[in-house]
């Protein structure tokens, strides 16, 4: 049996099931973007270097294993691919990267700007080799202007993109997302740009270049707190756990904790109000501009009656009302869930020294198609004899 039919009885054929991705990235968001890419059932072939390989192998706690040498932060990225070792600096590397670049549909990079040239390995030569090649480039504040040359980790632009103004309990403690938001983002808009671009190719026959940035990435979801600026002319900052538009929506303390609750119109107000003995048409709790401007006073009425009962009591009684609610979960308990289960969202693969193990799983799902069986996360280097032995099959 060939390597790539040993490979395609691993990962059942999906959307991209004849897609060929040239993972030359490292870290978060290029790794991201490929491991999507992966999950829709491309061959994803990472490069990495020698010594080491990708960074992200290093980085923890925790780490796992016999050895305690595997992260898991790295597991996190890198489900569904192959693992090759290749010194890009070296003139055996570079060839094999010639020869791989040929034969891929994708090319994931997330270097500084610059890089790649360097090595080599410009656009214009990378569509030489392959003019229907659709090359991926990540940066951390773009490809050109006067500051994209700068390198980009996710905290860095969680703070220069603006986010970390609006997070965080008040506008003078500004907080960075918990999650890597920036990295992740990144890699999602690269797979859609990807996506988008290999659907353009069909018609176009060339394949292009696809530019984003951790900057763009941000900023591309400010969604309503950018208009508050743009053209209401208002500085949006930190407001805790509630809304910056809509009143009562947030987080709400309970005789035993805090629950959320998300009353977004009048009609699920009143009924909120009516749970807690509050007057719905009080003139500065009537409609949501006025509660807004009252918040304050609206979160103390609310609490004053929320804690008189434990969280589940409330849970319970905003769900028969039909008020949209919801606890506060741990990490470990978000696994658990038997809902979080019934979508997919955990994942089995058996890994060759964890044996069995569960990761995140992917975020989409696609009706009538079968379960699709992921690969772990690869040791480094692991996959070196079957991606030349598929390679010297395509090139015959």
């Amino acid at each position: 049996m060939d390597a790539a039919t040993m490979y395609r009885r691993l990962i059942l054929q999906g959307a991209l099931g004849d897609i060929v991705v040239l993972d030359l990235s490292r870290a978060l968001a290029g790794p991201h973007a490929a491991q999507m890419l992966g999950d829709l059932g491309a061959r994803v072939i990472k490069v990495e270097h020698p010594e080491g390989g990708d960074e992200s192998r290093g980085w923890g706690p925790p780490f796992v294993g016999p050895d305690h040498d595997i992260s898991t932060y790295f597991l996190a990225a890198n489900r569904n691919k192959q693992s090759i070792a290749v010194d890009l600096k070296s003139a055996e590397g570079k060839s094999l990267i010639e020869r791989l670049v040929r034969q891929s549909d994708v090319l994931v990079e997330n270097f500084r700007t610059g890089v790649l040239d360097r090595l080599g390995f410009s656009v214009e030569r990378l569509h030489e080799l392959n003019p229907r090649l659709v090359i991926l480039s990540i940066t951390g504040f773009g490809h050109d202007g006067p500051e994209g040359g700068r390198p980009g980790y996710d905290q860095i632009a969680q703070g220069e993109a603006g986010l970390m103004s609006l997070t965080g309990p008040s506008p003078e403690e500004p907080y960075r997302v918990g999650a890597s938001i920036a990295d992740l983002l990144g890699g999602i808009h690269g797979a859609y740009g990807v996506v988008a671009a290999l659907y353009e190719r069909e018609r176009a026959g060339r394949g292009k270049v696809v530019r984003t940035s951790l900057l763009a990435a941000v900023t591309g979801v400010h969604s309503y707190h950018g208009t508050a600026w743009t053209v209401g002319g208002q500085v949006p900052g930190a407001g805790g756990n509630h809304h910056a538009s809509i009143a009562p929506y947030g987080a709400f303390r309970c005789a035993d904790g805090m629950i959320q609750i998300a009353a977004a119109n009048d009609v699920q107000w009143r009924k909120v109000a009516a749970l807690l003995d509050i007057d719905p048409d009080v003139a500065k709790y009537a409609i949501n501009r006025e509660r807004f401007a009252h918040r304050d006073e609206l979160i103390a009425d609310m609490e004053q009656a929320l804690t008189k009962h434990d969280r589940g009591h409330w849970l319970a009684a905003l769900a028969e009302a039909g008020v949209p609610a919801g606890a506060i979960r741990s990490i470990d308990e978000v696994y658990a869930w038997d809902q979080t289960r019934s979508q997919g969202l955990v994942v089995e693969v058996d890994h060759p020294v964890l044996g069995t193990i569960e990761l995140p799983g992917p975020p989409l799902r696609f009706d009538g198609d079968a379960p699709v069986r992921h690969t772990a996360p690869p040791a480094l280097g692991e996959h070196g004899d079957e991606v030349l032995a598929w390679l010297e099959e395509r090139e015959r």
